[in-house]
């Protein structure tokens, strides 16, 4: 055992200068991409929705198309800690996958949310929302430069291909594939596996919250029903 080569696992290996809390706070806020990845698997899982799934399809071209152009580009990073990180840098992945999803989220806010109410609360929401994802993307994108993983080059070309890509992305699944999901949702395979279209439903969360509060009053009246005969 003493004669192996240990590596660690780097998709989750974050270093940060010590005693740094900036640095520290930095190097949690880079594990946002892999929280995405997460949740993307979690809710595909439990709802089996056509556009999350979809959705999740674009982040993994993206991912494939980073490693794709970090080995054409072939741009070492800035800094190599003992040969730990040895692959290419350009562009960075964490930006380009922040920006991806911070791009792809807000135009699903502006074009696919725009016929749920156009209170001044739902408008607030949407801004805050929209806020959020740009921010937590900059500090993403920030850090990845802070702990020295990437160039200020390299994040901003990861930004720009992740904003180009999370744009032609959005539209191709609103304008094309979205149309196509009543028809997908009736195959065999995807009412086997229980996948889902939910597209024409305006608010997904109160349609499934008035079906359940509807279905255990009908239910709980049948148990009352019979417990009185």
């Amino acid at each position: 055992m003493a004669d192996l080569e240990w590596k660690p696992f780097s998709l989750t290996y974050v270093e940060y200068p010590k005693g740094d809390t900036i640095g520290k706070f930095l190097a949690v806020s880079s594990l946002a991409p892999i929280a995405i990845i997460v949740g993307f698997i979690t809710l595909i899982l439990f709802r089996r929705d056509l556009h999350t799934i979809m959705f999740f399809a674009g982040a993994m071209i993206n991912e494939i198309l980073n490693l794709l152009l970090k080995y054409i580009i072939a741009e070492p990073r800035p800094v190599l800690r003992g040969g730990l990180y040895t692959e290419y840098g350009m562009p960075s992945s964490h930006s380009q996958m922040m920006w991806f999803f911070a791009v792809y989220s807000i135009l699903f806010l502006i074009f696919r949310l725009r016929h749920i109410s156009n209170s001044v609360m739902e408008l607030l929401w949407k801004v805050v929302v929209a806020v959020g994802l740009v921010t937590t993307a900059g500090i993403v994108m920030y850090s990845r430069v802070y702990l020295l993983y990437h160039s200020w080059s390299q994040v901003l070309c990861g930004a720009l291909v992740g904003i180009l890509l999370g744009c032609g992305w959005f539209m191709l699944i609103h304008l094309v594939l979205t149309p196509l999901f009543p028809v997908i949702a009736s195959w065999s395979v995807c009412e086997h596996l229980m996948i889902r279209d939910t597209s024409l439903i305006p608010n997904i969360l109160w349609f499934e919250y008035t079906h359940a509060r509807t279905e255990n009053r009908t239910r709980s009246r049948k148990l009352t029903s019979m417990k009185s005969q």
